[in-house]
């Protein structure tokens, strides 16, 4: 899939003709006005191609100001998959998918974050944080669940 959270009007057709150049046709999709941000358009739709054009579509994507998307390529038969999201002050993340969607963190990134971090606990969850992409969900979030057709329930808390 390609979650595309918000894009200036005018580059919404630059965004079907990077995306239709990186799958090899041509690619049209439904925009919606991101209640989130005045002006700004939301799209999504899904794509199939060979194992790695996930990051050929969030590489054409890649360095457009004001752009926030998400580019999933779902695991398959012997490979696994991969999460890209781009915003315009964080730039892109990527993380390795396993076949669930979750995110998969390496052993050797998960020594490292507890390297660095040493015994401060706040530094670990600062570490883990940064390898989960947080602050990209984090930025993302409001955009992902803003569509006036949003299937999203909000719950509150009480008492």
């Amino acid at each position: 899939m390609v979650y595309v959270h918000s894009a200036p009007r005018a580059l919404c057709p630059h965004v079907e003709w990077a995306a239709g150049r990186a799958l090899g046709h041509a690619v049209t999709v439904e925009w919606r006005e991101q209640p989130v941000l005045r002006g700004a358009q939301r799209a999504e739709f899904s794509w199939q191609g060979p194992r790695g054009t996930g990051a050929v579509i969030a590489s054409a994507l890649r360095g457009w100001e004001h752009l926030r998307y998400e580019v999933t390529e779902d695991a398959g038969l012997g490979g696994d998959g991969g999460r890209w999201m781009h915003t315009p002050d964080l730039g892109v993340f990527y993380a390795q998918t396993d076949t669930a969607g979750n995110m998969v963190i390496s052993e050797d990134r998960l020594r490292s974050a507890m390297e660095t971090a040493g015994s401060n606990a706040l530094e670990l969850h600062r570490e883990l944080r940064l390898a989960l992409g947080q602050a990209w969900d984090d930025e993302l979030e409001p955009f992902r669940t803003a569509s006036d057709d949003s299937s999203v329930v909000w719950l509150h808390k009480v008492g």
